[in-house]
């Protein structure tokens, strides 16, 4: 996808800034989006009262505290917050690192739209569900042979959720195997995705965290050391988050498993060998994929992603219930699992994701996998190449080692800080200013100083790669002649400031809905 512009940059940009409030802001009593019309009498005379019909448990015992605001207001409001958010989708938003921020084909949101999937319901009948069952049956199956492992679920709601199933199949193996309590540690990584050591911890393991050797990856004899017989498993990303895919993992796996213990292989970076390499053939037990990011999906974010988990025959039978079956004539759901750990969310899955993933595999066919990889492997080599040799002060991390990165390059601004005080998070703020989404910096706390992380995958065309590299270059040169202009950054965007980010670390600070705004805040 080319944009025939190359190098140019949107100096004119500049984003809708509404002074939106929230909607129960915009409440006013008695005002209503839609005014039902009353029942004519004759309707009235032949249903009687309608709501004696409905049991008294599920009355309500006071109005619904809605929002009461007219149609067009609802539109009007909705219409401008899409307005200022830079959606992945509209613009060059090369800049979200480890997230694989691609294009999602609208061939396959109108798929998804289609009523006799989006009208489906979760308890309806299996008899009448037969169509959504295949698909999840023979994604299952492609997904196997695309990790080259035995039995897949889908029903994890995201990355987090794929490591928690993760960390609960491999605490319901070492029970199984009479080791439950003497298993209780798991090793990762220090450049693996957080969720590596958080969700084996939320699960109630000890997390030992390897920091890399000089070279920046894994320090192998400092995982020889941490291994052990309480050694439950390892969790590691690969490539770690730094862009460097490590060549050691097959000897990692063994001394593992010479412990007994089990290998987890975080494949949300799978935009580096997607087609190519697979976890099972390095000796890995499980892994998972983000399918809302790898297959071509839209990102998650809280939102409504999916995580797909695999794993070996061996792990199978621990799997969350129900799996999708097919008996030769009929497709069904089988809670009759004795062995399951139980489950990790309700019903199974996100499956307007799944079906959307099914789509784009279906689309890109073996050969279009591979070449997804190819194709972002290459653009992040051109993207490094160039960023390196025009902007004197950027560099990247372990920069010295003689490993090509994969998909994606951890920056660094340090030198650029050093000179001018600008460093990345002015540089972050002022990318906005040019119609491109923020770039992510990296996972907290910053282990490379001054971080920025950037993954072109194989969505970009060389143009788009030309307008980022000139951008950065732009921004570099603002920041020697007009630093203040990038501490005061953004002015063109919708958002002027990040929020203080120490509230996310605050419980007595979150609010999560606009009830616990108000409690919190004392307006209740």
């Amino acid at each position: 996808m080319g944009n025939s512009q190359t190098g140019k940059l949107r100096r004119n940009f500049h984003q809708a800034c509404w002074d939106e409030p929230m909607i129960y802001e915009m409440s006013s009593p008695g005002v209503r989006g839609i005014l039902v019309p009353e029942a004519e009498q004759e309707i009235k005379d032949k249903a009687g009262d309608v709501t004696k019909k409905i049991p008294e448990f599920m009355r309500r015992e006071e109005e619904s505290d809605l929002p009461e605001v007219s149609q067009k207001h609802v539109l009007m409001h909705y219409k401008h917050l899409a307005q200022e958010t830079m959606g992945s989708n509209i613009t060059n938003d090369i800049s979200e690192g480890t997230c694989t921020m691609k294009y999602n084909p609208r061939i396959n949101e109108v798929l998804v739209k289609e009523p006799k999937f989006s009208e489906l319901h979760p308890l309806q009948d299996e008899d009448t569900v037969q169509g959504i069952l295949e698909i999840y049956y023979r994604m299952e199956q492609m997904f196997c042979e695309i990790t080259g492992m035995d039995r897949a679920t889908f029903q994890p709601g995201g990355g987090n959720h794929a490591v928690y199933n993760a960390a609960s199949v491999v605490r319901a193996y070492h029970e199984a195997n009479g080791e439950g309590e003497q298993r209780d540690e798991i090793i990762t990584t220090i450049y693996s995705h957080p969720c590596n050591a958080a969700s084996p911890d939320t699960a109630g393991y000890k997390v030992i965290t390897i920091y890399p050797d000089e070279s920046g990856f894994p320090d192998i004899e400092a995982i020889r050391e941490a291994a052990s017989e309480r050694t439950a498993a390892i969790f590691m990303t690969n490539p770690e988050d730094i862009g460097l895919y490590n060549p050691r993992a097959d000897e990692i796996v063994k001394i593992i498993k010479d412990v007994g213990g089990l290998c987890y292989y975080d494949q949300a970076n799978a935009n580096a060998f997607l087609g190519i390499a697979r976890a099972r053939d390095a000796g890995f037990d499980m892994c998972h994929f983000n399918v809302h990011k790898t297959l071509g999906t839209p990102h998650g974010c809280s939102g409504p992603g999916n995580g797909a988990f695999a794993c070996t025959e061996e792990l199978a039978k621990f799997l969350p219930k129900p799996t999708v079956e097919y008996d030769g004539s009929k497709y069904y759901l089988n809670y009759n699992r004795p062995n399951s750990y139980g489950k990790v969310r309700d019903f199974y899955g996100t499956a307007g994701v799944v079906l959307r993933a099914y789509a784009w595999i279906r689309a890109m066919g073996a050969e279009g996998l591979r070449e997804t990889s190819e194709v972002s492997v290459i653009n992040n080599n051109y993207l490094y190449e160039k960023l390196i040799k025009e902007i004197p002060d950027l560099d990247y991390c372990y920069s010295d080692n003689g490993h090509r990165r994969q998909e994606q390059v951890r920056y660094t601004w340090e030198k650029l800080k050093e000179k001018t005080g600008i460093g990345t998070t002015e540089i972050h703020d002022r990318v906005a200013d040019y119609g491109v989404q923020h770039y992510w910096e990296s996972h907290e706390p910053w282990v490379i100083p001054e971080p920025m992380t950037l993954e072109p995958c194989e969505t970009y065309s060389k143009d788009d790669l030309d307008e980022y590299i000139e951008l950065l270059k732009q921004i570099t040169k603002e920041a020697y002649e007009n630093p203040d202009m990038l501490k005061n950054a953004p002015h063109r965007a919708a958002t002027a400031k990040r929020n203080d980010e120490s509230s996310l670390n605050d419980p007595d600070k979150w609010a999560l809905t606009w009830r616990a705004y108000l409690r919190k805040h004392g307006k209740n």
